[in-house]
């Protein structure tokens, strides 16, 4: 994560990581994220229910933020709070969400009738809309391959 908001962060005035395994961000949550951001926040956050965040804005950037942070563990986000207060950076989190990391995970995606079809505009309408301006919108993939798009 550091290397990819080290890259971004080169040319935006912020940057937006999401995790690919978090079907119940909305493109309201980026939205908020980059609001947030654009008020002077230093760091946004999407808590998530396992203590990890599938969601982290950043208007810039630190090693100290990400190293040595155990991933997965459900102490992920109060680690990095800590790290956040130790920097003197200012942050704010957005509604806690849920990832897909387990089985029963999978359950709950199939319970919660998020991949039901809609009749909504097409994902490319969405996310062109969901994309905040003057900053970029970083993906990560469980390949650890991430990609930016610039708004």
């Amino acid at each position: 994560m550091y290397r990819a908001f080290k890259r971004v962060l080169r040319g935006h005035p912020y940057a937006v990581l999401i995790g690919s395994d978090c079907p119940a961000l909305r493109p309201a949550d980026l939205r908020a994220a980059a609001r947030v951001l654009r008020e002077g926040a230093d760091a946004v956050f999407a808590p998530a229910e396992d203590g990890g965040y599938p969601l982290i804005g950043l208007r810039r950037v630190s090693r100290r933020l990400f190293d040595g942070i155990p991933w997965g563990d459900p102490q992920v986000l109060a680690r990095t709070r800590r790290r956040l207060k130790a920097l003197g950076w200012r942050w704010q989190e957005l509604r806690t969400l849920w990832d897909v990391d387990r089985p029963e995970d999978v359950a709950r995606l199939r319970k919660s009738r998020l991949l039901m079809p809609r009749s909504r505009p097409t994902s490319g309408a969405v996310r062109r809309r969901a994309r905040p301006s003057g900053g970029s919108l970083v993906r990560s993939g469980g390949s650890g391959r991430t990609s930016v798009r610039r708004s």
